[in-house]
C-alpha cells in the first residue's frame, strides 16, 4: 500500500463556529486564530494505492464556485490534472473516489468545467462512493445545509452512471473499509485503512481537527450536535482500544494523532505527520 497526501487548498472558518459552545479563551489555547477570529482549515485529501486500486478520499472544493468561495477566503485550490502527475498518477488512474459527505469543501473537485463550460467528471474511470442517506440529504437538503450542496458537484456523477451508494459498513478491499457516522450531517463515510502495522482512520468531519477530540468540542456547523458527540464516542472508543491513528482532513497543524481515554475524557496523545506514523 502506498499513501499520498494531496493538499487541495485551505479556507477560513470562524473560531466560534469551529468549537461551538466552548469559550474562545479555552479553545484558542489548542488552535490558533487570526485577529478576525478566523481559523485556518485545510482540505487534506488522501490517495491510497493498493496495487489494484487507486482510491482517493474526498476532492476538496474544486475551482468551479470561486465567487462563492470568496466568503471563505479560499486559497491554494488545486487542479488534480496538475497535482496528480507530480506523484506519478493521472486523473484517469483513479479507480475509486470515497466522499465523506457532499458539502462543497469535500466533493467540489469531483467535476470540472471543460472547454465551452461543459461539466465533466474529473476522474472519469472512477466510481464515486457516498452513503445513501447522505445522497438523499443532498437531493432534499434541510434549511441548515442547503447552501453547502451544489448540484453541479455531483449530479453529473449520477448521470454518468458512476455513483455507488453505500448503505452499510463495507470492505472496499482487504485493507480498506468504510463505516457510516451521523452528526455533522447524516451518513458520513469514514475510511479505515490498514498498512500492516496499524490502522489509520480518515475522520472527515466526524472529528475535523485534533482540538475537536474532546466529546463536547463539536462544531456549530454540525447539524445534529448531540448525535455528533455520541458518534464521536463510538469512533474514539475503537481508536483507543485498537491504538488506531486518526488522520485529520481539516487540521492545518496536525495531520495525525493517537488518543487516550480516562474517566470518560478523551485526549490527544501522540501527534505527527502521516509519514512519521508510517515509519514508527
Amino acid at each position: 500500500m502506498r499513501l499520498y497526501i494531496l493538499e487541495a487548498g485551505y479556507f477560513n472558518a470562524d473560531g466560534g463556529a469551529c468549537f461551538g459552545v466552548v469559550p474562545k479563551r479555552v479553545w484558542q489555547k489548542r488552535y490558533p486564530c487570526d485577529e478576525h477570529n478566523f481559523c485556518r482549515l485545510n482540505m487534506r485529501c488522501l490517495l491510497i494505492d493498493t496495487g489494484d486500486r487507486r482510491i482517493l478520499i474526498d476532492t476538496g472544493a474544486g475551482t468551479k464556485q470561486t465567487d462563492y468561495f470568496k466568503l471563505y477566503g479560499m486559497k491554494e485550490l488545486i487542479d488534480f490534472e496538475v497535482e496528480l502527475p507530480k506523484i506519478g498518477y493521472s486523473t484517469d488512474d483513479i479507480t475509486d473516489v470515497i466522499l465523506t459527505h457532499l458539502h462543497f469543501d469535500h466533493c467540489g473537485g469531483c467535476t470540472r468545467y471543460a472547454e465551452g463550460k461543459q461539466l465533466e467528471l474529473t476522474f472519469k474511470n472512477a466510481y464515486y462512493r457516498v452513503s445513501e442517506s447522505q445522497w438523499n440529504n443532498f437531493l432534499n437538503p434541510n434549511v441548515r445545509e442547503g447552501d453547502s450542496y451544489f448540484p453541479e458537484n455531483m449530479l453529473p456523477v449520477q448521470e454518468a452512471g458512476r455513483l455507488k451508494l453505500v448503505t452499510e459498513p463495507i470492505h472496499l478491499t482487504t485493507d480498506v473499509s468504510l463505516k457510516i457516522f451521523d452528526g455533522h450531517t447524516v451518513g458520513q463515510l469514514v475510511t479505515y485503512f490498514n498498512t500492516g502495522k496499524r490502522t489509520f482512520v480518515y475522520t472527515g468531519d466526524v472529528i475535523p481537527i485534533a482540538a475537536n477530540v474532546p466529546l463536547a468540542w463539536v462544531s456549530s456547523y454540525d447539524t445534529y450536535p448531540v448525535t455528533s458527540m455520541a458518534e464521536k464516542k463510538v469512533l474514539l472508543d475503537e481508536a483507543v482500544a485498537q491504538n488506531q491513528v486518526l488522520f485529520f482532513e481539516h487540521d492545518a497543524y496536525t495531520e495525525c494523532c493517537t488518543v487516550t481515554e480516562s474517566g470518560g475524557k478523551y485526549k490527544v496523545a501522540e501527534t505527527g505527520t502521516l509519514a512519521e506514523f508510517l515509519s514508527r
